[in-house]
């Protein structure tokens, strides 16, 4: 596939949401249910933002969080699968790590479920000892009620 024509874009204000949240619905299961407000919200708080076009179509997507100097989290890493195998995923990948937020940090975590040899080939390592969850969802209740919550029993006790 030649792909010399396909546009590597950083930068909030090249999301098309209407195509992100199709992208997400057709190649990245962890993300088939994501609205556009939620999507908005997501991207508007996250730096950098890279998009991957050919044309007008969106064809890749990820995005990052970083305080640039200690650390810095990956996310939503997309490439649709008619465009997959030709370096396109790493050429993302490289270009949101090659951002001056990212770039310069001591630490860049990512979270992944089936994709681990692919980040290895960049570059990064497995890391099972360090990483932790909080699930704020309908079925664990409210995070800042639970957080209040446990204040209330702290301060009381």
């Amino acid at each position: 596939m030649d792909c010399s024509h396909i546009q590597f874009c950083a930068g909030q204000s090249q999301v098309d949401f209407g195509q992100l949240q199709y992208l997400f619905a057709k190649a990245a299961f962890w993300a088939r249910e994501r609205n556009i407000e939620d999507l908005k919200m997501a991207i508007a708080n996250s730096n950098p933002v890279v998009t991957v076009w050919d044309g007008d179509r969106l064809i890749g997507f990820a995005r990052a969080n970083s305080d640039g100097v200690y650390r810095a989290a990956i996310w939503d890493v997309v490439i649709d699968p008619d465009y997959q195998g030709v370096g396109l995923g790493r050429k993302l990948v490289q270009t949101v790590l090659s951002h001056p937020l990212v770039s310069k940090v001591e630490r860049v975590y990512l979270t992944t479920t089936h994709q681990r040899s692919f980040y290895e080939r960049i570059g990064f390592q497995r890391n099972e000892t360090t990483t932790m969850v909080l699930c704020n969802s309908p079925s664990t209740g409210n995070l800042a009620r639970r957080i209040q919550e446990q204040l209330t029993v702290t301060i009381d006790s």
